[in-house]
């Protein structure tokens, strides 16, 4: 997805003169997933409007499972409410300028409307036009929910609207590689792009309103249709789930690995291809970083991935996972030199990687050194997709 270049804009909260307000992304709601969504839409690119329906946001303001990026923005939202900064003698630099009076520029930031209800909601084109209690109109090419349906199950005529749900990770069925989200809760979840979807139901999306992954998982999707001028059917699952990593939002939910890792990344993209699993017990689940990697535990996942990889495993029969043989298994795979792959592993072993152990052919890997060389070698995650249920397609 575009990337603009950001520097952290503070939640203003949006002066009305417009008739018609018009914005990318609308997000109805005031809890901690609204806030996320809202925040995760603008930063993807897009202009956001966050309509509270009350004074303001309702923080639960628990940071413990919340990605650093939306931790960054927990504590400026304490700081922007401290301040008043909603308050327009206090931003002149924010505003323009027109006669009397001051509006802000709604094409360059996160806009938020506080205490304003919406009357009436319906469909407009492809996108939503809202009915303001004031008298106004706002229209928006995609809607996320994260409030009561009942205006929406109204004005689409339909009794009932499933909010996302999120799933028990569990490796019997590949949904898991379809995560937007990882939660590490009282049992490890994950949320899948397809319950995020609606079916029948193009450029909407319904959370509940305490998950702030859910909320940042909502966010990138209904940018991302809106960046592209696209239907939210059409969401590209790689694209999305790239986004999402990029700002450290985990989508597998993995307890012993955490966004301060230098090898975070890898890991979370060997995770989601499933060729490396964690072990799940006690309500947790583990990656297990340090322990070696088996070669049992990774012959059938990457024979799934690669045709080749199905050649040099009849070729090298339960054989050590060490440092020399996976150098061969990534070179023959991948088409590269084997001494010019040695020759690289060994500058980045400690500078680059930052792995603690020293440089050794004979060395058997850790799940995390053999992660990040699959990752880094192979890239799984990046060049091979999967379908809806997860089926690797090659």
């Amino acid at each position: 997805m575009k990337r603009l270049f950001f520097v952290f804009a503070f939640l203003i909260p949006l002066v009305i003169h417009a008739q018609t307000l018009k914005t990318d992304v609308l997000v109805i709601g005031n809890g901690d997933a609204a806030l996320a969504a809202g925040m995760q839409s603008y930063k993807s690119g897009v202009r956001t409007i966050v309509l509270t329906q009350d004074q303001g946001f309702t923080s639960q303001k628990s940071y413990s499972t919340k990605s650093t990026e939306i931790q960054k923005l927990y504590k400026n939202l304490s700081i922007w409410e401290e301040k008043k900064l909603g308050q327009l003698g206090e931003i002149d630099s924010k505003v323009k300028t027109k006669g009397t009076k001051k509006t802000i520029d709604s094409s360059t930031f996160l806009n938020v409307i506080n205490n304003i209800q919406y009357a009436e909601i319906n469909r407009s084109g492809n996108g939503w036009e809202l009915k303001l209690g004031n008298g106004q109109s706002l229209k928006a090419k995609i809607l996320v929910l994260v409030d009561d349906p009942a205006k929406l199950l109204s004005a689409l005529k339909i009794k009932t609207l499933a909010s996302a749900e999120t799933e028990i990770l569990s490796y019997d069925k590949n949904i898991y590689r379809t995560t937007l989200a990882g939660i590490s809760a009282s049992e490890p979840r994950y949320l899948s792009l397809y319950n995020l979807l609606i079916p029948n139901q193009e450029n909407l999306l319904f959370i509940p309103p305490g998950n702030i992954e859910l909320g940042q998982a909502a966010g990138a999707t209904a940018a991302y249709a809106a960046f592209f001028e696209t239907k939210t059917s059409l969401s590209n699952l790689k694209r999305i789930q790239g986004e999402l990593l990029s700002y450290k939002l985990a989508l597998m939910p993995f307890d012993d690995v955490k966004p301060i890792d230098s090898n975070w990344l890898a890991i979370q993209k060997i995770g989601i291809t499933g060729i490396l699993k964690a072990e799940i017990k006690s309500g947790k689940a583990h990656f297990n970083p340090e322990a070696l990697v088996t070669y049992k535990e990774i012959k059938q996942p990457l024979k799934d991935y690669y045709y080749k990889a199905q050649i040099w495993f009849d070729d090298h029969q339960n054989i050590p996972i060490n440092l020399e043989n996976t150098v061969s298994l990534v070179s023959y795979v991948g088409n590269k030199s084997v001494e010019a792959t040695k020759t690289e592993l060994q500058k980045k072993w400690n500078k680059n990687y930052k792995f603690p152990s020293k440089y050794d052919l004979k060395k058997n890997l850790t799940r995390r050194e053999f992660s990040v060389i699959i990752n880094e070698y192979l890239k799984p995650f990046d060049d091979i997709n999967v379908d809806k249920t997860g089926r690797v397609i090659r």
